[in-house]
Order: C-alpha cells, then structure tokens, then sequence
C-alpha cells in the first residue's frame, strides 16, 4: 500500500462486512483506522429498494506506534502532516424556554391545521391532517403541536434524508408563530414517518456503540439534522462504554461515537 493512500471506501451487504473487508485491505490493525459510516444501507422490502452499506477508513495518525508505522514503511525524510483540526460540537448553555402549557396551546390547533392544508395545497398534495398536543417526554421538554399527515404516497414530502419534510416543518413553525403571536413547538409526521425513523436511529446507535466498544476505535455516522443527531445523543446519554460528539458543519454535520476512555 503507498504511503499516500491514508483512506479507503468500501462498499458491502452490511456496515460490519464493510469495515472488516476494509481492515483485510488495509492490512492494518483494527485500532489503526477510523470508520465513518457514508451510507447505512437498506434491505429494502420483497427485495426490492435494497441499498448497500458504504464505509470510509481512514488510518489514524500513528507516529507513536512501532507497529503501523512499520507496516506503513514512511521514508525517514518525509514530512508527517498533521490531522485537518476536528470540529467538536461544545456544550452549550440554553436558556431556559418559556413552557406553554396545553390550555395555551388549543387554539393554535386549528391554526396549525389550516397552515400545513395551505401550504400542501400549493404544493398540490392532497392529504388528510390530524392536529393533536404532545405532551412532554421528559422535564426538559415541553408540550408541542403535532401535525399528522396521511394520504396515498406522500414520500415526495419526506425527501432524502427528510430534508424536505424539515423544511416544510420550519416553514410552518414559523407562519403558524406569527398567527399565534408567540413561538409554537410544532412537529409534522407524514403517514408515522418520524416514529419509524426513530426506531431506526435508536437500533442503529446502539449497534454502532457495541462496535465501537468491540473495538475501541471512534465511528462517525452518516450526515444528519440536528433532529436526528439528538436521538443519537439521547440514546446513548447513559452508555457507560462510549460518549457521543458533533462534528462538522451543516448539512454535513454528523455524529460520532467515541469510546468513553478516548474521550477523558
């Protein structure tokens, strides 16, 4: 392998076969390279839709380990670059946000309703909306409007990576404030997109923890919305093995999964 040659992209059934093909090329120990998930995969449905697992290797900066640098064989003279600085998302101090409690927030159902019709309307989609108060999950959290929307393939209003159900959720969060005259929490949920999806992020987090404890090395996952990385976050709060970080900027920014003793 030529010195030059620090990253790798595998493509596999499976995340797992994806990382372990990319070590047997490599020809590194497992604690050599980084993993950064590109793309999950998907098994599809009957066999269709399905979508292979994309990885990237990258191989840690070793100048203190006898063993990678004897197998990477650099020349003496050569000049080790250091790693591009990473982005680590700090925590951040919130304020504390003005509750509204369910009686607040009856009114504005309607408001919510007619707000999302309109503007599906325009996007000459034709859907049934349901609008209901969510109470809180836990005491840091607080009632929100939930918008459901059913109908017959609304997939056009998910978008790849949801991204066009995020916008039109900002949109709508912001005409039915104005309407409303203070800020409303409002979640959309197209035929029980978001839940599915939720499931999906907590069994991925935790599947990606116990790799990353298996072999003591940080995995980044695929690009998400600050949403998404939240239940990532969430999930794993309590891990005792492993912590999680943000990196990078948007849209691209994602979350990593950093053994706990690396972290300290």
């Amino acid at each position: 392998m030529s010195q030059e040659k620090t990253t790798l992209e595998i493509i596999a059934p499976s995340i797992e076969e994806a990382v372990a093909k990319g070590i047997r090329q490599l020809g590194l120990p497992e604690d050599a390279v980084e993993v950064e998930v590109l793309d999950q995969g998907s098994k599809g449905f009957l066999g269709l839709g399905t979508r292979l697992a994309r990885v990237r290797l990258k191989i840690k900066d070793q100048s203190g380990s006898k063993e990678v640098d004897a197998q990477l064989a650099p020349r003496k003279s050569a000049t080790r670059q250091k790693p591009a600085p990473r982005v680590v998302e700090a925590p951040v101090k919130k304020e504390p946000v003005p509750t509204i409690d369910a009686a607040g927030l009856e009114p504005v159902l309607k408001i919510a309703e007619q707000v999302v019709g309109e503007l599906l309307e325009k996007m000459r989609v034709r859907a049934r909306l349901k609008a209901q108060i969510v109470p809180p999950a836990d005491e840091n959290d607080q009632n929100l409007i939930l918008v459901e929307v059913q109908g017959d393939d609304l997939s056009i209003l998910i978008g790849r990576r949801s991204e066009t159900l995020n916008a039109l959720q900002y949109i709508s969060s912001l005409i039915v404030s104005k309407e409303a005259g203070q800020w409303v929490p409002l979640l959309i949920d197209v035929q029980g997109y978001r839940a599915r999806r939720e499931r999906q992020l907590r069994v991925l987090a935790r599947r990606m923890a116990e790799q990353v404890n298996h072999t003591g090395r940080r995995m980044a996952l695929e690009p998400m919305p600050a949403n998404e990385r939240r239940i990532i976050h969430l999930e794993l709060r309590e891990h005792p093995d492993v912590t999680t970080e943000s990196i990078g900027e948007e849209p691209n920014r994602k979350v990593t999964i950093v053994p706990k003793k690396q972290a300290q």
